[in-house]
């Protein structure tokens, strides 16, 4: 807490001079925010007046090489890909080749959603905007853990099988998903890949030279993170996710060096690529997000646009935002138009507290607020949730379980029994393998063999009247289960003994 105090003095010291930190501060900065959060790597950027004024890596690439991150090397930008899923949607816009209020089945006939209504009336803006009715990461276990078989094809024809939370255009439930589907429009009215669109049609013509739509795409890796990711009292390298069913939610790779470019298009309404009044679309509030407090900023009112979060903070700016995390990386770009200035986090670890700490560090100064430490704040956010996982035990358990089982989305899966333990493992998602332990009352508990993907679970089977297993259904056994495992979508029925 020492070090937490002397640097707060620092920061208010210098702020009678300057509200802004300096370049040497954000150094302090990010060094400490490194060694608070066990974050082996990160990269830092701002953008003010349409200059950039900061520009830096800090620590390594890989715990595994100890090479330094310098701002050309390259970060999984994950959920903030879908900016420009809306953004490349907004240039067939205003290339008059499509339009927002379009329904989606007039471009993908098969697209096919749970509710006939909803089917028939899904516009393109509906896609981009998080109120289908699905819930919140719903249909995610097609896309995590990597690698899988799941294909765009897969994820699209699966909507039909995931069950609506909310009703239509009533309430926020962020979706993976239906970015493919915004994706796969790209491509189709287009004639090119989604990949071969954002490449051409986004990243070169900002001079984004680096940057590449997937991790596959990278013709030289030598300059790439690896991610990281805590278990138990360790920081481990863990395996790539490398995705490919749904690039348009979360796929690009990308330097710092180059969302500076793409930061900078933003803050200068669209320039080159769109026009003002497109642009202003993607920064138009179409879902109203919960907000739970005031928090830090003050902030009333948040709602979803087109690939962007949208705030008010501090009573008279609007912030517009978004994060990404995928395995092993977090990432977070925000932008306060009123000001000019973006800031551009990119890290190689899961701790999300890293990157808001440095965010609001660095807007604090520019907002005129002093005497605030966020490296504090946030690690008491990030200590309470690790001390809220639970403590599993394995323990053996009976053979009247063993079979095969099929669910309509997410496939097969096998329960075998091996010695006196029973394991399970999706056929079409190897990672998704584990031991099933007794619990009680028919429902046993599943422990992950990869204890990284924390997301432990409860397998709740069901018994006929002749007393034989027909299928079984999974829930979370802890609130801090990883996020993108849906497991109350799945319904597995037995299809042999």
């Amino acid at each position: 807490m020492k070090k937490f105090i002397t640097f707060l003095l620092l920061l208010t010291s210098a702020s009678a001079r300057s509200q802004e930190l300096s370049s040497r501060q954000i150094d302090s900065l990010a060094a400490l925010t490194l060694k608070t959060f066990r974050v082996p790597g990160m990269a830092v950027a701002i953008v003010k007046d349409g200059k950039i004024i900061h520009s830096k890596g800090y620590g390594v690439r890989s715990l595994k090489s100890d090479l330094l991150v310098d701002e050309n090397t390259l970060f999984g930008i994950a959920s903030n890909t879908k900016a420009f899923t809306a953004t490349a949607i907004a240039i067939l816009v205003d290339e008059g080749k499509l339009h927002w209020d379009d329904r989606v089945k007039k471009y993908l006939p098969e697209f096919q959603m749970y509710d006939p209504y909803v089917t028939a009336h899904m516009t393109i803006a509906d896609l981009l905007a998080h109120h289908s009715g699905l819930g919140t990461f719903e249909g995610d276990l097609q896309l995590f853990p990597a690698p899988n078989d799941f294909t765009t094809a897969d994820v699209i024809r699966s909507l039909r099988y995931l069950k609506p939370v909310y009703d239509f255009r009533t309430q926020f439930g962020y979706s993976n998903l239906l970015y493919a589907v915004a994706g796969e429009i790209v491509a189709r009215v287009s004639g090119q890949s989604y990949a071969d669109f954002v490449e051409q049609r986004i990243m070169r013509p900002l001079g984004m030279t680096r940057s590449r739509a997937c991790y596959e795409r990278i013709p030289d890796k030598a300059n790439v993170i690896d991610g990281h990711k805590k278990l138990d009292d360790s920081v481990i390298v863990i395996q790539r996710n490398t995705l490919t069913a749904d690039l348009p939610a979360g796929g690009i790779y990308a330097s710092l060096a180059d969302m500076e470019k793409w930061v900078l298009m933003h803050l200068d309404n669209g320039r080159p690529l769109l026009s003002a009044a497109t642009h202003q679309v993607l920064w138009t509030p179409q879902t109203i997000m919960p907000v739970s407090g005031p928090g830090p900023y003050h902030t009333r009112m948040a709602a979803y646009g087109m690939g962007f979060e949208i705030y008010d903070i501090t009573g008279n700016n609007l912030q517009i935002r978004h994060t990404g995390g995928i395995d092993g990386m977090v990432s977070m770009v925000t932008m306060i138009p009123e000001l000019h200035l973006g800031i551009i986090i990119l890290t190689n670890q899961e701790e999300t507290g890293a990157f808001i700490s440095m965010t609001n560090s660095i807007k604090d100064g520019y907002l005129g607020i002093h005497g605030k430490d966020r490296l504090a704040e946030n690690l008491a956010k990030a200590t309470a949730v690790a001390t809220a996982a639970p403590k599993l035990k394995r323990v053996g358990t009976s053979r009247l379980y063993t079979g095969v089982y099929r669910d309509k989305w997410l496939g097969k899966a096998t329960i075998t029994a091996i010695g006196n333990t029973l394991r399970l493992q999706v056929s079409r998602s190897p990672k998704l393998c584990g031991v099933l332990g007794y619990d009680d009352n028919h429902c046993l508990v599943l422990c992950w063999d990869d204890r990284s993907l924390n997301a432990d679970a409860f397998a709740d089977f069901a018994i006929d009247h002749r007393g034989r297993v027909r299928g079984f259904t999974m829930r979370a056994v802890s609130d801090q289960t990883n996020f993108n495992f849906d497991f109350q979508n799945l319904h597995f029925s037995r299809i042999k003994w």
